[in-house]
């Protein structure tokens, strides 16, 4: 046994090399070639060095593969139960951010993402992290900025209608 992982078959390689070619996911691709770096007898500290991620993702890695092989690899977050951000809830989010702080009691006119999560689990019984509200506002396409003031007219209506005369005139 060379190596971390051992050898491979070239029937093996192949097919490792198949699938780094076809891998549309970033993080199974690095996963593939931390595996193919320390079948061809690469220390885990050069093929980290090489493919720019720790040392102990390559022993990780390297580990999951002798242990379970190719699935070992593939992300498995999937049994980490049910999304939070789902359509219900950005759609929630979505209405609660169009309105005003103030009609759900809040004592200031502009959204805190900390307010809005008090505000959604009020309204939908989901408690989110800080963090994620980020991503779901991001999720919405909200914007941060400064809220636009409204400005009155301080000239009374005779005196902006004549202004108004006087301008279409020029025109």
């Amino acid at each position: 046994m060379d190596g971390i992982i051992g050898e491979l078959s070239r029937r093996d390689k192949r097919k490792l090399e198949r699938f780094i070619r076809s891998c549309k996911d970033g993080r199974l691709k690095t996963c593939y070639l931390i595996i193919v770096n320390l079948a061809e007898g690469r220390s885990a500290s050069d093929t980290a060095r090489a493919l720019k991620v720790s040392r102990s993702t390559a022993y990780r890695v390297a580990t999951r593969f002798s242990e379970q092989g190719l699935e070992g690899l593939i992300d498995q977050r999937e049994a980490n139960g049910e999304l939070k951000l789902d359509d219900a809830y950005l759609s929630t989010l979505w209405e609660v951010v169009e309105s005003c702080p103030l009609d759900y009691g809040w004592r200031r006119p502009t959204w805190t993402r900390e307010m809005l999560v008090e505000t959604l689990l009020k309204r939908t019984g989901v408690r989110i992290h800080v963090s994620t509200m980020s991503v779901a506002l991001a999720k919405i396409g909200a914007r941060r900025g400064r809220p636009k003031p409204i400005v009155e007219s301080t000239w009374s209506k005779r005196a902006k209608n004549q202004r108004l005369r006087e301008i279409q005139e020029l025109v």
